[in-house]
This record gives C-alpha cells, sequence and structure tokens, in this order.
C-alpha cells in the first residue's frame, strides 16, 4: 500500500482547501460551533464545493464529477472534517445513495437524480432502520402493497439522518413474504416531500438531528424502483460493504486529538505517553482505512478489511473521546456556546458523538463478528 498521492490527489486536495480554509468558510464552521446540539448542515459550503466539481469527485462527468477515483473522495472526507464541517450530508448523498445509483440506478435516475446532489443543491437521506428491527434489516416490516403498476408504502422508519432537509431517500421495504428472510426485499427512491411522508425529529445527544419517517401508502412507480424487485438485499449489503472504510471515523479521531495536542504542553509526562500512544493508534486506524480505499480503487473489495478498518477507527475515535475529557478536565466540557471554550469546543462535541461511531455503518459486536467468522473461521 502507498499513501504518498499521486500528483492528481495533491492538486485536487489543494483546490478543496482552497474552499474549506476560506474567511467565509471558517466563519460558518465556526456559527455551527457555537451552536451545540443544533442541526448545522453547512449546505452552502457543499454547493461551493459543487460549483467547482469538487463535491462528487468520484463520479463521470456526466453526472457533475470529476472521473477521478476513491482516493479524491476520501481526501474530501478527509478535508471536510479537517475543516470542522460536518460530513454526514456528503456520506449519505455521495458515499450511500449516489453510489446506489450509480451502480443499480436507470439511466433516467442518474441523470434526473445525480447531477443535483453533484452541485450541492440536493441531499439524499437512507431509510433502513426500523423501531423494532434492531442492527436486523432483514427484520423490516416496512410494506410494499401492489397498486396496479406501482405500490404504496406503510411503515416506519428511525435514526435517519438530513431526511427533514433531503428531497429523497433510500428505502427499504418488503415486497414479497418469503421463508428466507433475506429475500422479498426491494429498495426504493421515495420522494420525501410528498403526501404520504411524514418527518418528525429524533432528538438526541449528538449535533445532527435524528428523524422518525411514517410512511403513510404514499404511491410509488416503476420508476421508483431501485435494481431489481426483491433483490434490495444484495444491492444494500454491496453499497454498504463499499462504504465501510473507516476513513470518516479516522478522520474524526485524528482531528480531536489535534484539538487535545493543541491544548496541552508538554509537562505531563505520564499524558504524554498516552498521547503518543493514541497517535500511533490513529495512524494505524488511516493506514487500515485507506487499505480499504486501495482494494476499492483495484477493485477488490475485503469486507473482512473493510469491518477491521471500521472497528479499529470507530473504537480508536471513542477512546481519543474519553481521553481528551481526563487530560483536558472540565475545559474538555465547555461547549461551543460558552465564551471560555476557545477551540476546545470540538472535543465537547465529540463527547457527545464518539459514542455513535461504534454504532454507525455496523456496530462494533457485528464487526467482531465478521472477522472472526470469515476472516479467521471461527464458528458464528
Amino acid at each position: 500500500m502507498l499513501l504518498e498521492p499521486t500528483p492528481e490527489q495533491r492538486t485536487y486536495r489543494d483546490a478543496v482547501r482552497a474552499v474549506l480554509g476560506t474567511d467565509e468558510t471558517r466563519a460558518e464552521a465556526a456559527a455551527v460551533r457555537a451552536r451545540p446540539g443544533t442541526e448545522g448542515g453547512l449546505l452552502d459550503v457543499y454547493r461551493r464545493l459543487g460549483e467547482r466539481g469538487l463535491l462528487a469527485p468520484n463520479w463521470p462527468r456526466e453526472y457533475g464529477g470529476l472521473g477521478a477515483g476513491i482516493a479524491e473522495k476520501a481526501i474530501l472526507t478527509e478535508e471536510l472534517i479537517a475543516h470542522g464541517v460536518p460530513d454526514i450530508a456528503h456520506t449519505l448523498s455521495i458515499d450511500i445513495v449516489g453510489l446506489a445509483v450509480l451502480l443499480y440506478g436507470s439511466e433516467r435516475q442518474k441523470t434526473r437524480l445525480l447531477p443535483p446532489i453533484a452541485r450541492g443543491e440536493s441531499i439524499a437521506g437512507v431509510l433502513f432502520s426500523e423501531p423494532e428491527a434492531g442492527s436486523d434489516l432483514s427484520a423490516l416490516r416496512t410494506r410494499a402493497e401492489k397498486d396496479g403498476d406501482g405500490w404504496r408504502l406503510f411503515g416506519t422508519k428511525v435514526y435517519s439522518a438530513k431526511t427533514h432537509l433531503g428531497d429523497f431517500a433510500l428505502c427499504a421495504a418488503r415486497t414479497t413474504e418469503s421463508g428466507v428472510r433475506f429475500h422479498g426485499i426491494t429498495v426504493f427512491l421515495v420522494p420525501l416531500r410528498s403526501p404520504g411522508v411524514a418527518v418528525e425529529p429524533l432528538w438526541n445527544i449528538g449535533d445532527e438531528r435524528f428523524n422518525r419517517i411514517t410512511l403513510s401508502g404514499i404511491r410509488l412507480t416503476a420508476d421508483d424502483v431501485l435494481g431489481a424487485v426483491d433483490d434490495g438485499w444484495h444491492l444494500i449489503g454491496e453499497v454498504l460493504g463499499l462504504e465501510r472504510t473507516g476513513i470518516e471515523f479516522q478522520a474524526k479521531a485524528r482531528h480531536w486529538l489535534d484539538a487535545v495536542l493543541d491544548a496541552t504542553d508538554g509537562s505531563d509526562p505520564v499524558a504524554d505517553e498516552r498521547l503518543v500512544a493514541l497517535d500511533a493508534e490513529v495512524t494505524a486506524a488511516r493506514l487500515l482505512a485507506w487499505r480499504c480505499v486501495d482494494h476499492l480503487r483495484d477493485g477488490q473489495p475485503d469486507e473482512v478489511h473493510s469491518a477491521m478498518a471500521k472497528y479499529a477507527a470507530g473504537e480508536t475515535a471513542r477512546r481519543v473521546a474519553s481521553t481528551a475529557a481526563e487530560l483536558c478536565g472540565l475545559d474538555a466540557l465547555l461547549a461551543g456556546d460558552d465564551e471560555e471554550a476557545a477551540g476546545l469546543a470540538v472535543l465537547e462535541a465529540a463527547a457527545r458523538e464518539a459514542p455513535g461511531l461504534t454504532l454507525a455503518s455496523g456496530t462494533s459486536e457485528v464487526m467482531l463478528t465478521l472477522i472472526a467468522a470469515t476472516g479467521l473461521g471461527l464458528p458464528g
């Protein structure tokens, strides 16, 4: 694995930094930090990136991208986080929904949906999780009932981010009852601003708002089906597997650790030893994440390595956040709206966000099970 970037990748990173490093963007990111617990999408920043073709660099040019590779996409994720710009809208719209449409969408779906996302004018969400399903998506209860040449959707989705701002979302629903629980699931492209879709907030301790989505008979047509009917499990598995690299988690760990390093003076040898060890862990997590990026670039995704990267990065980020509170004391618990918080407000936000990183994109327990069963051949 080579971490040395190509000249094209350096040029791309410089172009992204030029947008994210402006006084305008810095002021917008600071304003988000000063409003802890509120929604902070910074969608204007996305639009400025989109205007320059920087927001979806790995997409084909006809859909608004640069025709570059997955390394550029990973670079953008790192730079968004390093500059304090919330990355969840990018992860959802580009990395998950956009990838799904690119892989499985019809030409009509791609032409209609992808260019506005690449320009930063539209964002998309994901409607997978349900109140009673937990981490087992195959237990979903949302159903799609045939209605002439289309379907009507009924069900409830939870823990969905950005759907109150989004234009459409991927939605998993059961189209056929089957003795095989993974069969009979279909993925739909659901317009979020339509009758039959109700969006309610699910408040949480993080800065990114979750939502509860109630589907009350919204009618969809064949044009709203992504991929093949009843084959949604395969689609979801491939898309989430390709998205799971750990890039965003290790980038958050680095961003938070850098804030701790800036706040410490090196006078405590015990603290310094812990920080050196954490720095090594964060560096290792980045190497694991970029190994996954290399696999994807070469067309050889490895689900075990992806699980390793996600587990290491998520758990490392959690340790960084907890260590920050221990070493920086009460200063690390001052929220961004406290005038004395100064540069440590990022650590208060980290303490609220970090626990969720061991759940997002697959829980740590699921990652360990995958590593053990698939990677080591241990009993499942």
